[in-house]
């Protein structure tokens, strides 16, 4: 046993409880403290960081255990940036990340080389590694803008982008140059560098994403699926240095590798940036500040100029970047800033530059001085602008953002605040093995910024005295509440005693004024004539909601597409552009691809809803229900099937329909499906009013439901 008389106090610290728990509390209140001076989280704990490191008082070395977290937070930001770009924007503006790219490579490499040159009196080598420095950036705003709820910007993308063009091409600058230093520039260099690229990006983009899907189909444990990702991150990381490039060009690419599998709503997702924002992505930040050696520049006049020019040539070439791309593709003030914040942080890269080039020795001097690549100078003067670059990333990317967080919420709540206000997802639940998937499909359909949104409901029978029932309903709501708040989403729990289950959910969906209601069937069950016939019917007969009769055979995030099936004159529904949104939402938060069968008519609808949204979409006529069965030969393994129904004697009903439960259950029973039935014109409870009135009362021409559309779907 260990006194506090025997513990060693002596700086720097030794004890790793000790020294573990000074970093907690450095990550808990140096944001906390410097916030009430308008001081961004991360450059709080980058000085943080250089006051209890060697430089700084001493309390800590930045030894092996920092140097390990510090590198994990670093992977992580750059996971977190491929993992939460939406895949679709990203190929829409896959052209612009590519211009913004060469913009933030060229101009550095430019303006570094000659100002190395000229200004500094470096020779020709050295001058273009330090502007390959000033070329690569690291993402440490990021977590900044995620936060303001803005990572989905077109901005962002841009910039999220054209960071992996122009690091991979830095870092390919800083291979070449560390093997002509050394004279191992040949023609097999070349040969092993492409091939040992495209073997490590072939694993990550193609070999990923099936180990991933295999693995969620088979095993639903919440610490098995995070750590099987992490993983793989690190793995990513690894192949990437094996084949001659940066690790965090691998950690990037396993995040687009895996962003389809683990969607923005998901409970992984929640776990993934918890994790990473309240321990690793610290831990890099405070790492840095332990760099920082404010002494060196009271001490060598050398040091004090290098810096300054490395610190204006990078922020002025950084700048240059943003506003040419802000001016070739008409962007906003802000939006500049947002890719000015992003691209001007120097850190990761940078540092793996400067240090290599640092142990790079060309010779000695007549003293016996090693003469090396990038003298201590710039190492020094990388430090100073490491810090200076973050700081001015930090505030401009936090004004930028925070503007355009203003800007975006203003257009909601101008264009969407009656309909979020009116949405209420009711999801009844008896089955334990389905709630989670049922509530995952719950938050996967509703607006994201819709609150209290979800209700779980379960009904115990009137005539029923059993004391248990309660027990084990209030156990079943529980594990729902659980599930939903996974996603940081409240769900409100409701036990209903009625004669039966119709009445029960019928009432409640009054009482609460639901607008959808999602009734699931057990997964090993199919559908059936009476479970039509007495539930279904009895509640689409008084109900007038979007109603989802959901069955899954795998897990909502391993869904590639969704093949979606409207019959005639569904365009023409009341009901039609809220079971849009729906699906519509899913593709958004799920990144999985939305194939239309339908009418002429309603595709042009979709194709004009869609036309503005970076959704992956196809559009396939389809008119003749009879041959229904030619649906089953276009879906493929991870697919599901959406088929738009309707209650008997609308406008959309046609008498095939009823032949659907059987081809559900002989033909698609291993793929997930879900019937919807839209909100429909004929109920007599729709005639004396309905909580969507502000916008379907009155609808006589289909330039009405036109504007519906243009109202729920807001361009993101």
């Amino acid at each position: 046993m260990m006194f506090l008389s025997d513990m060693n106090f002596s700086l720097p610290l030794q004890n790793p409880v000790l020294k573990f728990s000074i970093i907690l509390f450095i990550i808990l209140f140096a944001p906390l403290l410097l916030n009430k001076i308008r001081v961004p989280q991360l450059i709080g704990l980058i000085i943080a960081g250089a006051l209890v490191g060697p430089n700084g008082f001493h309390l800590l070395e930045r030894e092996s255990s920092v140097v390990l977290f510090g590198t994990v937070g670093l992977l992580y930001i750059m996971f977190l940036a491929g993992l939460e770009i939406d895949l679709g924007d990203f190929k829409k503006n896959k052209n612009k990340s590519i211009v913004f790219g060469l913009y933030t490579f060229l101009i550095p490499m430019g303006l570094g080389t000659l100002s190395g040159t000229y200004v500094l009196g470096f020779n020709w080598m050295t001058s273009v590694l330090l502007a390959s420095m000033f070329a690569s950036h690291t993402l440490i705003a990021y977590p900044l803008i995620s936060k303001l709820g803005i990572a989905k910007n077109r901005a962002v993308n841009i910039t999220v982008g054209g960071t992996m063009i122009t690091d991979t091409l830095a870092l390919l600058v800083l291979a070449v140059i560390a093997g002509m230093a050394v004279g191992e520039i040949t023609n097999d260099f070349w040969v092993r560098l492409g091939i040992s690229m495209v073997i490590f990006a072939g694993i990550v983009i193609f070999v990923f994403p099936l180990l991933a899907r295999w693995f969620f189909k088979n095993y639903d444990d919440n610490i098995s699926q995070y750590i099987f990702v992490l993983g793989l991150v690190f793995l990513a990381s690894f192949l990437a240095e094996a084949a001659g490039v940066e690790a965090i060009i691998g950690a990037f690419l396993a995040g687009l590798a895996l962003n389809r599998l683990i969607p923005h709503t998901s409970p992984l997702m929640n776990r993934i940036e918890f994790v990473g924002n309240a321990l690793f992505i610290p831990f890099f930040l405070i790492g840095v500040g332990m760099l920082i050696n404010f002494r060196v520049f009271f001490v060598d006049i050398q040091t004090i100029w290098v810096a300054l020019v490395m610190t204006v040539i990078a922020t002025l070439s950084k700048y240059l970047a943003a506003t040419l791309t802000q001016k070739t593709y008409s962007l906003s003030k802000a939006q500049r800033d947002v890719i000015f914040g992003l691209s001007n942080a120097q850190a990761a890269a940078t540092l793996a530059a400067v240090l290599v080039g640092y142990e790079i020795i060309l010779g000695e001097t007549a003293e016996g001085e090693p003469i090396r690549l990038l003298n201590e100078a710039i190492l020094n003067g990388t430090i100073l602008m490491i810090l200076v670059t973050c700081t001015i990333a930090s505030f401009v990317a936090q004004r930028g953002g925070t503007k355009i967080a203003l800007e975006e919420m203003d257009t909601e709540e101008d264009g969407s605040s009656d309909q979020d206000g009116a949405e209420k997802i009711l999801i009844p639940i008896n089955y334990p093995e389905n709630i989670e998937e049922l509530i995952n499909l719950g938050v996967t359909i509703k607006s994201q910024k819709s609150q209290n949104t979800l209700i779980a409901l379960n009904i115990i029978p009137t005539d029923n005295d059993d004391v248990k029932l309660e027990k084990d309903a209030k156990k079943l709501l529980e594990k729902a509440s659980i599930a939903a708040a996974a996603t940081d989403n409240q769900i409100t729990e409701l036990v209903r005693y009625d004669s039966n289950i119709v009445q029960g959910i019928t009432n409640v969906v009054k009482e609460q004024k639901v607008s959808d209601i999602i009734l699931g069937l057990h997964k090993h069950s199919g559908l059936s004539g009476s479970f039509l016939g007495n539930l279904t019917e009895g509640i689409l007969s008084r109900v007038n909601a979007t109603t989802l009769i959901y069955r899954f055979s795998q897990p909502l995030n391993t869904i590639e597409r969704y093949i979606i099936v409207a019959p005639e004159n569904a365009e023409k529904e009341i009901g039609f552009p809220f079971w849009l949104l729906r699906i519509w939402n899913i593709g958004r938060n799920t990144g999985a691809k939305l194939v239309f069968y339908g009418t002429k008519g309603l595709i042009n609808y979709v194709k004009e809803i869609h036309k503005h949204h970076g959704l992956e979409v196809e559009y396939r006529e389809f008119s003749d229900w009879e041959d229904f069965l030619i649906i089953s030969r276009d879906m493929r393994e991870n697919d599901a099937l959406l088929v738009i129904l309707s209650r008997k004697n609308e406008i959309s009903f046609n008498p095939y329909m009823d032949n659907i439960p059987k081809y559900l259950n002989k033909y698609f029973q291993t793929y997930n499906f879900a019937l919807i039935y839209p909100m429909q014109q004929g109920l007599s409870e729709f005639k004396a009013g309905n909580i969507f009135s502000p916008f379907v009362n009155n609808f006589e021409r289909l330039d009405d439901i036109g504007q519906t559309l243009k109202a729920l779907f807001k361009k993101k």
